[in-house]
C-alpha cells in the first residue's frame, strides 16, 4: 500500500510528532545514506513544535520510572514501530557513532538557521521545536512546497536572548555550555532551574509555541543530569591518571 505524507503525518499525530519536511537524496551530498540505504531517495524529518508530545512522553516516563534517557527511548519507541509499518529506515540524533547531521538535514528541508543562542529558529515555531528522528524512504512522497521566509532573527534589533543570560553564555558566536551549566546547577540559578532557559524565553519569535513549565522543566533537568555525569566522569578519569602517574605528590 503506497503511504502519503498526509498517511505519515496523521500515523505521527497522536504522540505529538510532526513532518518537519523533507528532501531529496543527492549522491554527491548523501553519500552516507545512500550506503547505508542504497534503494533510498527520499529523507523526511520527524519532530515536534510546542509541547504537543508532552502529554504522550509524560506518560511514558510514567510508566518507565528508572528510564535514564525516556525522550530518546519513547522517541525510538514510537517511530520504530512506524518504520516497520512503512518499510523504511529510520535514524535517531542519539544512539551514535555514526552521529548523524540533523541540523544540516534542517536546513535543507525548512527555512531554519542558526540563532545567536546557538538554537535553529524557526519563523513561525521560534525556538520551540525540535528534530527527533528521520526516515529513509525508497518511494518518495508529495510533500508541500517549502516554506521560504527570512529568520526572524534579521530584525530583531534588541536580540534580548544574549542579554537575558545571567552569566552571558552566549556571545552570538558561541555557547559556553560550562558556565552555563555551573551557574544553573548552583545557588544563584534558580531562576533557571525554575523557568528554563532564560535567554530562550527572551526571545519574541514563536512565543505561542513555547514550551509548558513541566515540558521545559523536563529538559532542564535532563541537561543538568548530563552536566552532572560528565563532570563526574572527568573527575574520575583525571583522578585516575593522578594515581597512575609516580610524578604525583
Amino acid at each position: 500500500m503506497t503511504r502519503t505524507a498526509a498517511d505519515i503525518a496523521a500515523m505521527l499525530e497522536p504522540h505529538g510528532l510532526i513532518l518537519r519536511g523533507g528532501f531529496a537524496l543527492e549522491p554527491a551530498l548523501d553519500d552516507d545514506l545512500l550506503h547505508l540505504r542504497p534503494t533510498a531517495r527520499q529523507l523526511l524529518l520527524v519532530g515536534n513544535a510546542g509541547s504537543a508530545i508532552w502529554p504522550a512522553l509524560a506518560d511514558f516516563i510514567k510508566a518507565n520510572p528508572g528510564e535514564r534517557h525516556p525522550l530518546d527511548r519513547w522517541t525510538q519507541r514510537v517511530v520504530s514501530l512506524l518504520a516497520q509499518d512503512l518499510a523504511v529506515t529510520d535514524l535517531y540524533p542519539f544512539g551514535g557513532p555514526p552521529w548523524w547531521p540533523f541540523q544540516r538535514w534542517a536546513q535543507r528541508a525548512e527555512p531554519v538557521a542558526a540563532s545567536p543562542i546557538a538554537i535553529l529558529i524557526h519563523p513561525v515555531f521560534g525556538l520551540w521545536h525540535a528534530y527527533r528522528a528521520a526516515l529513509l524512504l525508497d518511494e518518495p512522497v508529495a510533500l508541500p512546497p517549502r516554506m521560504e521566509a527570512e529568520t526572524p532573527c534579521a530584525t530583531c534589533r534588541d536580540q534580548p536572548c544574549l542579554s537575558s543570560c545571567p552569566v552571558g553564555a552566549f556571545d552570538g558566536q558561541s555557547y559556553d555550555v560550562f558556565r552555563c551549566a555551573d551557574h544553573v546547577d548552583g545557588e544563584d540559578g534558580q531562576a533557571c532551574r525554575d523557568l528554563g532557559c532564560l535567554a530562550r524565553l527572551a526571545c519574541p519569535a514563536g512565543a505561542a509555541w513555547r514550551y509548558e513549565t513541566a515540558h521545559a522543566l523536563f529538559h532542564m533537568n535532563a541537561f543538568l543530569r548530563a552536566r552532572r555525569e560528565a563532570r563526574n566522569t572527568a573527575k574520575a578519569s583525571e583522578t585516575a591518571s593522578s594515581y597512575a602517574s609516580p610524578y604525583k605528590g
